[in-house]
């Protein structure tokens, strides 16, 4: 059956992943010539990840790479993908972010998140207190909300130069908890089913149902994140992969390895539960050459209304990661 769906924005999520043998220098490096990439072939936005405590992943100040990666670009949006606001008080927030829209104005994304982006050891490290932050969540986005609002709903506290900011707020989920909240403010919704895929077609329709049309947004938004392998052909999208599974081992077994080469297989790398949980957590794979994830985009795009996609690309080498974006960029451009 021949499905005509309509070509969509799309736009790359980034971890900065350090891949074996690679510096942290070198990673940034890494970041910014995809930034630039991207942005040289029509992607939309460019979003960088929070992580934490963690050595194959370094993410970490959000937004500074922000700020370095606009520094370096010229028209491509901007963000986090994303801010995890448990970590941080709304105040700081709005004053680093309201720096950065006034240096690079109408370029920049606030994509904010409930999930502390580390463990909770780690968390607590971070906010520096025994109580439950992600519990204030909800009140939390409202305050930061009001912090970029004009000086006539500013209190005593206000976030200089955050005032009178333009920084577009997207809420970060991977519930359906967190497809109510966007719902209820009005607000732009990112899923991110690159690695939580269980709740994504039930959590966008609860959003789209229960959208309230706000001062910034008329009409509901779905972004959707999910992994993209694309090669010339398929069976070199298929080794390219190998590097995307080692990585998701890592999370299953808890281990912080840097990114690895790929391999002609996965064959006692993993045993059968390691590689079904692997399997799950990466259900939203585009994996293929350009008319099969073409294929694979008409068959997701019919079953599921998205507004735009994200993509999550761990390939080990930077040519062939490039690579894999523009073949992405070409399917949907051929839908």
């Amino acid at each position: 059956m021949n499905i005509k769906v309509q070509p969509i924005p799309v736009s790359v999520l980034d971890l900065v992943a350090v891949k074996k043998g690679q510096t942290n220098k070198e990673a940034f490096e890494d970041m910014v010539s995809l930034a630039q990439y991207v942005e040289k072939i029509g992607y939309n936005r460019f979003w960088l990840t929070e992580h934490h405590n963690s050595p194959n992943v370094v993410s970490s100040a959000t937004s500074i790479l922000i700020g370095h990666v606009l520094e370096k670009t010229d028209t491509i949006k901007v963000g986090s993908g994303g801010i995890m606001l448990p970590n941080h008080a709304p105040l700081v927030v709005a004053e680093q972010f309201g720096t950065l829209e006034n240096l690079y104005p109408n370029r920049l994304d606030l994509g904010l998140g409930r999930a502390p982006g580390t463990d909770m050891q780690t968390a607590h490290a971070l906010r520096r207190t025994t109580q439950e932050t992600s519990f204030s969540f909800p009140e939390d986005v409202v305050e930061l909300q009001n912090y970029f609002k004009s000086l006539d709903y500013q209190g005593a506290v206000r976030a200089f130069p955050g005032v009178g900011a333009n920084v577009p707020i997207y809420i970060l989920g991977s519930s359906t908890s967190s497809a109510e909240l966007a719902a209820r403010l009005g607000l732009p919704y990112a899923f991110a089913a690159h690695f939580a895929p269980q709740q994504l077609e039930i959590a966008v329709q609860i959003y789209r149902n229960k959208f309230v049309p706000s001062e910034y947004l008329a009409e509901p938004y779905v972004i959707v994140c999910a992994n993209v392998i694309g090669a010339d052909t398929n069976e070199e999208a298929e080794r390219l992969s190998t590097t995307s599974d080692r990585f998701y081992l890592n999370v299953v077994t808890g281990k912080k390895s840097p990114l690895q080469p790929p391999v002609d297989t996965m064959e006692g790398l993993w045993n059968p539960l390691e590689e079904n949980a692997v399997r799950r957590m990466s259900t939203y794979t585009f994996k293929g050459d350009r008319n099969t994830i073409t294929d694979q985009l008409k068959k997701f795009l019919g079953e599921l209304h998205v507004n735009e996609l994200m993509a999550v690309t761990y390939v080990y080498d930077q040519e062939a990661r490039r690579r894999s974006y523009e073949i992405l960029k070409e399917a949907v451009d051929q839908l």
